[in-house]
């Protein structure tokens, strides 16, 4: 997956680049990936790079006086397609200095840029860092804040030869100088407002990119950061163990947005995009077919609707479980009311299945990447299937999947929040099969190899499936 596709990059992004890792390798590769899609890139720095990798750029630029460079820059850019602007270069320093925030928005307001990337800190060429007083140096008009690492710093131990300003990442995450570097270290210091939020403006996106994430075991230690992340993002700390010192603070709800999984230098950058997914059961028809509320008939020692509820709340990739009721809605709501699970009432159920989807939509929290529909009658969905679903669409990004049983498609489908506003937009007694066909090349399909998930529809069903 593309650098650009797993950071949700729309045009006139203005993206900040924080933390250690690898930020100068990422700003150009961000900016080869968008020119080769025929956008105009900007590159700059608010700190400094060393002129070496000025090579990486097509042209660059120095600033000598701002409006000549503003009025000479639209030209070199529909030559070139990226260009590189720095403050000033020092040879024999081997230093590429800043530019002004200032100059950034003037910069991204003109017609003829899609894009500005800044490198907005240094560390050194550690993989991991927290900020000083005096930076990191973010635009006002940023749209997008990236807080590195590298993975590798993992199992290092907390001093100055293995990170940048290690006093401040122990005072930020509760550690001692000299511990054993941990995911819970990383996480906390990369949420934290003043470790990788430090100075985000309001309203910001913000999503951490862990680099360098090349083997088996990093994939793995990586993953265990993001779903740390993704907990403080919702206003969770994570617990520090053998914490001396206390737990680190409770960091209050952040706009976290997802996590990148990626190895910048590899063909495929970007490994896998976490982000929250919530399950939305749907069950508020009539169930004119059974002839009674079927969703409240026994079924493996529960009830139907229980049973479909507890499988989407035992696949560890689903962060919360709206049920959404209609028809019998206090009963139905009653049936699940000892499992933690939000409750939406729909009360244009009769108006088809297009009104609960919506009803679930409204209902999800914000910074949800992903909505996994699951029908209240189909008791057979396994949390396997579910979190395979889950897993490809933190490999791809795809905006629908679905699962093929033995070659048929199936449910649960999920749909990815670019997809959200057209779902949102159906009518009628239909669900999100419309889109699946309408875009069917841009579904991902995942295969298993078991039958048709079945449906409870009739009696007749009941008899035949039920427990």
């Amino acid at each position: 997956m593309l650098l650009s596709h797993a950071l949700r990059w729309q045009r006139k992004e203005v993206v900040a680049l924080v933390g250690g890792g690898g930020k100068t390798s990422v700003m150009f590769r961000l900016a080869r990936e968008l020119t080769a899609h025929g956008l105009r890139v900007v590159t700059t720095t608010t700190t400094r790079i060393f002129v070496t990798q000025m090579a990486a750029a097509s042209h660059h630029l120095i600033v000598q006086d701002e409006d000549a460079l503003l009025a000479h820059l639209p030209q070199t850019l529909q030559q070139h397609g990226h260009v590189l602007i720095v403050g000033g270069i020092d040879v024999a320093r081997n230093k590429a200095y800043g530019v002004e925030p200032t100059l950034v928005e003037r910069i991204v307001a003109l017609p003829s840029v899609d894009a500005v990337i800044i490198e907005a800190d240094g560390a050194r060429m550690k993989p991991f860092k927290a900020p000083a007083q005096h930076e990191p140096v973010i635009p006002s008009c940023t749209t997008l804040v990236v807080p590195m690492a590298g993975i590798e710093a993992v199992g290092r131990p907390l001093d100055a030869a293995s990170v940048h300003r290690p006093e401040r990442i122990a005072a930020l995450a509760g550690g001692a100088l000299g511990d054993p570097i941990t995911p819970e270290m990383v996480a906390t210091v990369l949420a934290h407002p003043e470790g990788g939020r430090r100075g985000v403006p309001p309203s910001t996106r913000v999503v951490p990119l862990l680099n360098k994430v090349e083997t088996g075991e990093q994939l793995a230690t990586a993953r265990q950061v993001a779903r740390l992340l993704l907990q403080v993002g919702a206003g969770l700390a994570p617990a520090q163990k053998g914490d001396r010192k206390g737990s680190p603070l409770l960091l209050e709800k952040t706009p976290i947005d997802n996590v990148v999984l990626g190895a910048t230098e590899a063909d495929d950058p970007a490994r896998e995009v976490w982000g929250r997914t919530a399950a939305i059961v749907l069950a508020a028809g009539g169930a004119t077919r059974f002839g009674q509320p079927k969703l409240l008939l026994p079924w493996s020692g529960t009830t139907l609707l229980g049973q479909v509820v507890d499988r989407a709340l035992a696949a560890g990739s689903i962060d919360e479980v709206i049920v959404v009721v209609g028809c019998e809605g206090e009963r139905v709501a009653a049936a699940v009311s000892d499992r933690t699970v939000r409750v939406v009432v729909n009360e244009a159920w009769a108006e088809g299945q297009s009104s609960s989807v919506r009803a679930g939509l409204a209902a999800l929290p914000t910074g949800v990447s992903a909505a996994l529909f699951l029908l209240g009658d189909q008791p057979e969905v396994t949390p396997e299937v579910i979190e395979a679903l889950v897993q490809r669409h933190r490999q791809t990004l795809a905006p629908i999947v679905v699962p093929s049983y033995r070659g048929q498609r199936g449910n649960p489908v999920l749909f990815d929040r670019a997809a959200f506003a057209e779902l949102g937009q159906l009518c009628g007694d239909v669900g999100g099969r419309v889109l699946i066909e309408r875009f069917q090349q841009s579904v991902e399909r995942v295969a298993f190899d078991a039958p048709l998930p079945f449906d409870i529809d009739t009696p007749e069903d009941y008899r035949r499936f039920g427990p």
